[in-house]
């Protein structure tokens, strides 16, 4: 048998969680709700879509689904706890693909796969970071790498510090990405040759002698090299994969 758990435990918990693992309808007095949870991030999630995060407002979701921007919290129980559901949900679950053996291709496919999801809805940047994982979308992502670094032998808890490296290095990269392609980012490809020769010849001149020469081979600034900073990343775990080996 499933417990179900206590109402006023789930009032202690952060937003979002209680209602992203939770599907039993909180109670609520007024009438019968005409709408769910789900429906409304997904409305959300598809003016996100449209226009950007911003667009994804209560009031904008409100009209949406043809209510007042009140009748919204009968559902939510605030902005915050809506973000937390958008962003499980726009991210969804990982592809079936990811299992592929050995840790080492799971990390990199993982990680294209973050890319490629940050890519195809790059609002989900712009939601607030919350720390680990603990809605079910999300979780799902987690787990395909706590297992593939698991079995490569590593323990538990050096397998979770290990997936949030890998996590926190594809939320940084799809960063840097997305702002090589804003035309006021410094990053901007049409800007670069401007940038180079305005700043070269204050790197010079004013005591940053290894940025000047980068610069003079035209390596700075620099697109992202994703390839270079994964392949770092993955070096460094392999390392304490063997060290752990070693250590049997």
């Amino acid at each position: 048998m499933t417990t179900e758990p206590d109402p006023a435990d789930l009032r202690e918990l952060p937003p979002g969680l209680a209602p992203a693992w939770v599907t039993t309808p909180r109670p609520r007095r007024g009438p019968k709700p005409s709408h769910s949870v789900a429906q409304i991030v997904a409305a959300a999630v598809e003016l996100a879509d449209a226009d950007g995060l911003a667009a994804a407002s209560l009031p904008n979701i409100a009209a949406s689904l043809g209510l007042t921007t009140n009748a919204l919290y009968r559902y939510l129980g605030s902005k915050d706890e809506l973000l937390v559901l958008l962003a499980d949900a726009g991210f969804g679950p990982p592809p079936e693909s990811l299992g592929d053996p050995g840790w080492r291709a799971t990390a990199r496919a993982w990680t294209q796969a973050t890319l490629d999801r940050y890519r195809a809805r790059p609002w989900l940047l712009d939601v607030p970071a919350r720390g680990d994982a603990v809605t079910p979308n999300l979780l799902s992502w987690t787990e395909i790498l706590l297992a593939a670094l698991s079995a490569a032998g590593l323990a538990d808890a050096d397998a979770l510090g290990c997936a949030r490296l890998v996590a926190d290095f594809a939320r940084g990269t799809a960063e840097r990405l997305r702002a090589g392609t804003e035309p006021d980012s410094a990053s901007f490809p049409a800007h670069a040759d401007g940038v180079r020769a305005f700043l070269q010849p204050l790197l010079a001149d004013r005591g940053y002698p290894r940025l000047a020469a980068l610069a003079n081979r035209r390596e700075y600034p620099a697109g992202t090299d994703v390839d270079f900073g994964l392949d770092r990343v993955l070096d460094g775990i392999a390392a304490l994969v063997a060290g752990d080996q070693a250590g049997h």
